[in-house]
């Protein structure tokens, strides 16, 4: 594609939405995801038998980082304090279900930067796994990152 195609789709434009006039208020996001691993892959976990060690540990702290840095890699996205992050997960037989739940006072929402820490802890856990999910291509003919969500976004006052 040329740069002139590209500008007319585009209408040369990317522009942070202006938020100085709206109210602070405390909001909060909630977004899931699931990544399906193999049965085998799963019980490593449970069992804490993963070669790279704790998956479950270091998808959180990953999340958390990639929450608090979220306008550092969605260039739009302002700069809020993050007043908490909460990551949770759900073991399944044969998936595992993150949830983030973000909060902050301030002047816009936390729903990227919840999905953001979903994405980034179901990365993570793919990441720490995938020695075990390959087959013998080294392909990952099993493995799925799925349904990424905003599940609920709450706007309250401060």
């Amino acid at each position: 594609m040329t740069a002139h195609a590209f500008s007319h789709i585009t209408n040369d434009r990317a522009k942070m939405v202006d938020i100085s006039d709206k109210a602070v208020s405390v909001r909060s996001a909630r977004a899931v995801g699931s990544i399906k691993l193999r049965e085998s892959t799963i019980q490593k976990i449970r069992e804490g038998q993963v070669e790279k060690g704790n998956v479950l540990l270091t998808a959180r702290i990953a999340g958390i980082m990639a929450v608090k840095n979220t306008p550092h890699v969605i260039p739009l996205c302002h700069q809020i304090p993050i007043t908490d992050v909460d990551l949770e997960f759900d073991i399944e037989d044969d998936h595992i279900t993150a949830s983030a739940t973000v909060k902050s006072v301030g002047k816009t929402g936390v729903e990227m930067d919840a999905l953001n820490g979903v994405s980034t802890a179901l990365l993570t856990i793919w990441d720490m796994v995938k020695s075990n999910e390959k087959d013998a291509t080294g392909n990952y003919p099993e493995t799925r990152i799925e349904e990424i969500r905003v599940e609920s976004k709450v706007k309250g006052n401060a």
